[in-house]
């Protein structure tokens, strides 16, 4: 039974710091990337970041760059996303994801299509 399971969230002021954990059982953690999306209320749900879990490379969308950082545990079974200097903008619920194998990780920021398992979400508030 595959489990993406986040915490981490909830209010902050802007400028704040924030990390975010994403707990995976079920399957073999590295074979497959990672990510975390995020939806604000009433948008559409969008790529933050993407890794590839084996190797390391990430991803990260423009809104974010410099900011945000994603990364791995040792054990590659826990995903974390560090975000500083967070800004009102950043507020929705944060998603964790697990990416379709064989979709390269950096294309898969614009396609949430691109997802075969999602987390519940952890909402994130900035407050200005």
């Amino acid at each position: 039974h595959v489990q993406l399971v986040e915490s981490g969230g909830g209010p902050v002021q802007a400028g704040e710091s924030q990390r975010l954990s994403c707990k995976t059982s079920g399957y073999t953690a590295g074979r497959y990337c990672m990510g975390w999306f995020r939806q604000a209320p009433g948008g559409e749900r969008e790529g933050v970041a993407v890794m590839y879990t084996s190797g390391g490379n990430t991803y990260y969308a423009d809104s974010v760059k410099g900011r945000f950082t994603i990364s791995r545990g040792i054990d590659l079974k826990t995903l974390f996303l560090l975000m500083t200097n967070l800004k009102p903008d950043d507020t929705a619920m944060y998603y964790c994801a697990r990416l379709r194998r064989g979709i390269p990780a950096e294309s898969a920021l614009g396609t949430p299509n691109a997802v075969d398992i999602w987390g519940q979400g952890t909402q994130v508030t900035v407050s200005s």
